[in-house]
């Protein structure tokens, strides 16, 4: 099957790596397969905890959804499957509208997950993949980070033995400071012994599987200890082993509802996949189609939908094990799916002997893991834009719902672009020499003398209709620091001129004639040619004011400079100026 020449490619079972991938490679992907497929099996139970589904859905999910995401997506090393983030905002989302693993709220899920994949899918299909470069890393960084303290948080009960309390972090902190008095000591004790082995596995190797052996161990501590008769809870049974097929009840009246939590799990699912999927791509130096990946991604989910899966994403942590175990291709991903199957079939029996708190301990060290303290700190110290956009997301997470914190983020990011969109720079150049070379710096930055007779000015971004205001101010500044000037206005940092920056030329074109002035350009984008004589500009400008290289325009209006000025000046700016009369 084949859509070559049109978007519908990206739907083609004829995927590049198929024909890229040698058999000598099976083997390491099947290797790298195998040792995912350990890690993601009690990682599939606790993110399906804390989405608040029977733990089979997350283990559902760890397979069909990995194995489609792969197939069609655009990382050779990604892997997709449930993952902590999109779990804890399903659970926001879901929570308020039924009962946590209630049938009716299984069931939300499933179509909440089916309209996920359509808006991925479609998103996709529509180019839309280079729009996610708007949002900056720092949404997802701030995100991450509180839905880690509202996961962490939710688990404090569970961990100590106490009932789990409902709503947002504040609520669930108050409830256990308020029952603090009814721990279980021994689920304390299991807790403990829990954390502190996946701890000191994960030290010991990343490719350990060490959330089995720290369940292995607080199982084996609370059989010991008798956890069941002081009240300690064990696990409930499987449902199911294998993931059976049928339709999600989609109803209008429950699309209309979940449309809003569908957007939200959509821009945090493909924010998560394209971030990883590309961070990978660039380290293995590989081709990265973020189009593609999107793709991927609503077709893994919409397929989910039907085979008892919720909504998944790329994950960190699985996908860095898997390029670390040697995967050369996505078959390490469609392989850990089969061997996940496999172990499921063979270790389904042994979870109801899995202690809750047992379970508590490796999600709060899950959620603990999720927090990129460095890249925090990193945030904190480089931008203060950056630090508002993380800011505003982690707080709205933490004071407000995590679905919406998402919305919050994505507003703050777009804000900060458009706000550096309406102030590009505007600065005066100069001459200077640097390392034996002639180059333009910004003289005030630089304190360096300026032309007598001729402003230099370079902007760096738009000249559109949000930007204008700013740039007149700009040029208003400088008249009234040394007077009107010739200007000659560098435009190779312009990308993009409307009808307002076009007026604005003209205008300043005007104005500087008006004081026996003028007004010079330097464009040789084609492009931006373009657009100035087809509004008409170059018309009252001429064509003659427009040069394609700054030596051109210097010569040009040095030329044209008052040889009774340029007699008196001390500044001799330019390498041109050596042409006119000295003082």
């Amino acid at each position: 099957m084949s859509f070559s020449g049109s978007k519908f490619q990206y739907l083609s079972l004829n995927r590049p790596w198929l024909r890229d991938t040698k058999k000598g490679e099976l083997k390491a992907d099947a290797i790298a397969g195998l040792t995912n497929a350990t890690i993601v099996l009690p990682q599939g139970v606790a993110f399906a905890t804390i989405a608040g589904l029977p733990p089979e859905y997350g283990l559902f999910t760890a397979i069909i959804v990995t194995a489609v995401a792969a197939f069609w997506g655009s990382s050779r090393v990604m892997v997709s499957g449930p993952t902590t983030a999109i779990s804890a905002v399903l659970f926001a989302s879901l929570s308020s509208l039924a009962i946590a693993g209630s049938e009716a709220y299984i069931a939300l899920a499933l179509v909440l997950t089916f309209m996920v994949g359509v808006l991925q899918l479609a998103a996709g299909l529509a180019g839309l993949g280079g729009l996610i470069a708007f949002i900056s890393h720092s949404v997802i960084v701030g995100f991450t980070a509180a839905a880690a303290v509202l996961i962490g948080v939710s688990q404090l009960g569970p961990a100590l033995g106490l009932a789990g309390g409902e709503g947002g972090v504040m609520h669930r902190v108050l409830h256990v400071a308020a029952h603090i008095g009814d721990l279980n000591m021994d689920a304390v004790i299991i807790t403990c012994v829990t954390l502190l082995s996946v701890i000191i596995c994960s030290k010991i190797s990343r490719r350990l599987p060490h959330y089995i052996i720290g369940l292995a161990l607080g199982a084996v501590t609370a059989h010991f200890l008798g956890a069941q008769e002081t009240g300690v809870k064990m696990f409930e049974p499987l449902g199911a082993t294998l993931p059976a097929l049928g339709a999600p009840d989609l109803d209008f009246g429950t699309i209309s509802t979940l449309l809003p939590a569908a957007a939200a799990v959509a821009c945090v699912g493909l924010l998560e996949a394209i971030s990883i999927g590309k961070s990978f791509a660039i380290r293995r130096g590989e081709h990265y189609d973020s189009n593609q990946e999107m793709v991927g991604q609503g077709l893994s989910n919409l397929t989910g939908s039907f085979f008892q899966c919720y909504a998944g994403s790329g994950s960190f942590t699985r996908s860095g094990l898997n390029a670390e175990s040697g995967a050369r291709s996505p078959m390490s991903a469609i392989f850990a799916a089969g061997f996940l199957t496999v172990l499921l079939m063979l270790l389904a029996p042994y979870v109801r002997y899995v202690p809750v708190p047992a379970m508590a301990a490796v999600i709060v060290f899950v959620a603990w893991k999720l927090i990129n303290i460095s890249e925090i700190k990193h945030v904190l110290v480089t931008s203060r834009s950056e630090t508002f956009i993380l800011a505003a997301t982690f707080l709205t997470g933490i004071f407000a719902e995590l679905d919406f914190a998402i919305l919050v983020g994505i507003v703050a990011s777009l804000s900060v672009f458009l706000n550096k969109s309406a102030h590009p720079v505007v600065a005066v150049g100069a001459p200077t020499v640097v390392n034996n070379r002639r180059v333009f710096m910004n003289a005030e930055l630089h304190n360096l003398p300026e032309c007598l007779q001729i402003r230099f000015v370079r902007i760096e971004g738009p000249l559109f209709f949000a930007s204008i205001e700013h740039i007149e101010r700009a040029f208003r500044r400088m008249e009234e620091k040394d007077g009107y000037k010739t200007c000659i206005l560098n435009l190779k940092g312009v990308g993009k001129i409307d009808l307002a920056g076009a007026d604005f030329i003209v205008s300043e074109a005007k104005r500087a004639r008006e004081h026996g002035h003028d007004l010079h350009l330097i464009a040789a984008n084609p492009s931006v040619l373009n657009v100035l004589r087809r509004l008409n500009c170059l018309d009252i400008l001429g064509e003659n004011n427009v040069h394609a290289h700054k030596s051109e325009a210097i010569g040009v209006n040095v030329a044209l400079a008052s040889d009774a000025i340029c007699k008196t000046c001390t500044v001799r700016c330019f390498r041109e100026c050596d042409g006119k009369q000295s003082p």
